[in-house]
């Protein structure tokens, strides 16, 4: 027996209740959310600021030691350059800026040729410079460094444009943190532990659950190769033995139903290449909270995959928990 994907006749009063859910999350407590990511952005705008001397020396050198400030810079020129169109302008290679805006590591590959570095970084410092945004950095014109008053105000300005361009993965990454504390906080109720950091998907002792863990799974046919996939939440019941394959559960929240329909793909690829590798009997469940429709649901159901809804946690029990 399934837990909801077997039931649409309980679809639409689920699909209302858990959009009412998000939205009531989403006024709550995004915008929170958003000023604490901004707040601690334009710390970090004004600590670019002063290793470029308030945009007044923003050399190659500068560039090479703290790639790290290449989104900033972005968005103090008017207007703000977009990473694509900063590569276009500035006619310089694509792998360059991406590794220095890389979310995991900016960083400068050191396969590249010193001299082709500094005039590739040359042509970035160049159009940066060139295109400062001159009414929120006044002091450039008039050949100054900045008072307190007007540094605080132009890194508030350039983070609010950094934020304003990632508000969603802002949003998203609060929500995400939320659903992964509703679920500790359940687990933890019912005498579940997490595990310690780094524990392997087939070494969690029954009784014990871990997040953002990677299992490896068969690229193809070819049973010589694997890749790893995170997933969001093993838990190993207590009824099951360690070595054993833990429940795992792929955590999901959307702020519209347009979205979640250009992404339903991703959840089924991965729920084939699990059973491909562990077989037919592995449990992979989405936890939901947001906007997800019949026809996302109708997809993932055809797909095999059950899911929890947030607002009834509970039915996290139907699978042994």
């Amino acid at each position: 027996m399934g837990i909801n994907r077997d039931k649409p006749d309980l679809w639409k009063e689920d699909i209302s209740r858990s959009v009412d859910l998000y939205n009531s999350w989403f006024m709550s407590s995004a915008p929170k959310a958003f000023r604490d990511s901004r707040s601690a952005t334009a710390k970090q705008v004004e600590d670019a600021l002063v290793i470029t001397n308030y945009l007044k020396d923003i050399a190659p050198q500068v560039l090479r030691e703290h790639p790290e400030i290449l989104p900033m810079l972005r968005m103090s020129t008017c207007p703000p350059i977009a990473r694509e169109r900063l590569i276009g302008l500035a006619q310089v290679k694509k792998s360059l800026v991406e590794n220095m805006e890389n979310p995991h590591g900016p960083h400068i590959s050191p396969r590249m040729r010193p001299d082709e570095l500094y005039a590739e970084l040359s042509k970035i410092s160049a159009l940066i410079q060139k295109m400062a945004d001159p009414d929120i950095f006044v002091w450039l014109t008039e050949d100054r460094s900045p008072g307190p008053k007007e540094l605080e105000r132009s890194s508030a300005i350039v983070a609010d444009r950094l934020c304003g361009s990632v508000a969603d993965p802002i949003i998203r990454n609060a929500q995400e943190k939320r659903q992964m504390d509703k679920i500790s906080d359940y687990l933890s109720k019912h005498g579940y532990r997490e595990a310690s950091t780094g524990t392997r998907y087939d070494e969690l002792s029954p009784g014990t659950f871990s997040f953002r863990t990677n299992v490896p799974v068969y690229v193809s046919d070819d049973r010589s190769k694997t890749v790893n996939i995170p997933v969001d939440i093993l838990i190993l019941p207590f009824s099951r033995r360690r070595g054993d394959l833990p429940l795992l559960i792929e955590a999901k929240s959307a702020g519209d139903f347009t979205n979640v329909n250009k992404r339903r793909k991703e959840e089924a690829t991965k729920a084939h290449q699990l059973r491909s590798t562990f077989g037919s009997e592995v449990s992979y469940s989405l936890f939901l909270c947001g906007y997800f429709d019949s026809g996302y649901l109708g997809y993932e159901a055809a797909e095999g995959i059950d899911w929890i809804w947030e607002h009834r946690i509970s039915d996290l029990s139907l699978l042994g928990i």
